[in-house]
């Protein structure tokens, strides 16, 4: 009697959905201060090379009311449609996602733009281009996660791992033929969500230490031009190469306590080429000081709380896996982009996540953070 008096009130009580507006602000004021950085940043070079001091910063506001307008139009829609059919084909959502990531892979390999020796974008005429590599992250989210979430237990052993990683194989093989840094972060999103579902984690230390081997192995046999950039890390004073990174030291160095103060940098008159890409952190210490960088660093926090805190009040494992991936993206792209920068870590191309100049990694970027919106929007609460 007892048992069926608690469930008919359970039965009574009215639920709200949530929805994490500490998120949603969190997005908007991170894009919008990469808005002003960036402006900062680039208005010398955009004067010189373009004769208009707006430029990057126009294409990169076009890029975030954009992602804005997807981000909210996702936070909407139910995130379980990613596990249906498509009407017209007999897969699911998020199966023809990933085939569609290896179609633009491979595209990009074999008729992408070159810029710097590298093929990552492809050319869309007047709208610009775009970077597969983008779509790729999201795409390895959510399978990941919707693979982890049919069967769970199967990562309680190694081999059910491997199985998983398996089916990634062909994406990070992909993005590592010309841009390795891009498919450590996609193998970190990878392991990430299936080291948090797995009970049993002892053979992450092997995996870990095959990985590492192996891309030892890829640096040393591969393109010399990653050998090299591990010796500028270990003298980079006395390097021919490292001068991008010496100069980003010595905006670091002068910033001080509060910095020079906002568009006073010295470094971003053509000592740092295109410091408003990967290099933008090192103007905000130069500008904004210790501080600053502080308040940044923080902000991000923050971020990857609030998406800790969606994961595990998610309705379902899947919500839960795909906050969790977004969540390990974010964190790892902080944590490279500052690590670089500092040079605590040998040079490589990961920007600095909302804040970095990029149409398609902040479009793409919003349109995930809807996605974690849209987890929290499942979420019930009880109401008052």
């Amino acid at each position: 009697m007892a048992k069926s008096s608690r469930e008919k009130m359970n039965r009574n009580k009215k639920y709200n959905n949530y929805y994490d507006y500490s998120l949603l602000f969190l997005t908007v004021f991170l894009s919008c201060f990469g808005l002003v950085m960036i402006y900062s940043t680039s208005a010398y070079t955009a004067q010189v090379k373009f004769s208009d001091e707006a430029y990057f910063l126009k294409k990169q506001l076009v890029a975030v009311i954009a992602g804005v307008i997807a981000m909210v139009a996702v936070s909407k829609m139910d995130y379980h449609i990613l596990m249906k059919k498509l009407p017209v084909l007999p897969v699911k959502l998020v199966t023809a996602g990933y085939f569609i990531a290896i179609g633009l892979q491979v595209f990009v390999l074999l008729f992408g733009k070159e810029v710097n020796g590298a093929k990552r974008w492809i050319n869309l005429g007047p709208l610009g281009t775009f970077q597969p590599s983008e779509v790729s992250k999201v795409v390895t989210i959510v399978f990941v996660a919707y693979i982890v979430n049919l069967l769970p237990r199967s990562l309680n052993r190694m081999g059910g791992f491997i199985r998983v990683m398996v089916f990634l194989l062909p994406v990070i093989g992909l993005i590592a033929a010309e841009n390795l840094s891009t498919a450590l972060v996609v193998s970190a999103i990878s392991v990430g969500i299936c080291f948090v579902a797995s009970k049993k984690k002892w053979y992450y230390l092997v995996f870990g230490i095959v990985f590492i081997a192996a891309v030892a192995a890829y640096i040393a046999f591969g393109d010399a031009f990653r050998s090299i950039r591990i010796q500028v890390w270990l003298d980079v004073e006395n390097h021919t190469q490292g001068f991008q990174i010496l100069q980003g030291l010595y905006a670091i160095a002068s910033g001080g306590l509060f910095g020079t103060g906002l568009g006073n940098s010295m470094q971003k008159l053509g000592f740092i080429p295109e410091s408003h890409n990967d290099m933008i952190f090192s103007i905000i210490c130069e500008e904004l000081g210790l501080f600053g960088a502080v308040a940044v660093i923080l902000l991000f926090v923050l971020l990857i709380w609030r998406l800790f805190i969606i994961s595990i009040n998610a309705p379902d494992l899947y919500g839960g896996l795909i906050c969790t991936g977004i969540l390990i993206h974010i964190a790892v792209q902080v944590i490279i982009n500052v690590a670089v920068v500092s040079n605590s870590i040998p040079s490589t191309g990961i920007p600095l996540p909302f804040i970095s100049y990029g149409g398609t990694s902040i479009a793409i970027l919003l349109a995930e953070m809807g996605l974690a919106l849209s987890v929290s929007n499942q979420i019930r609460t009880e109401r008052g």
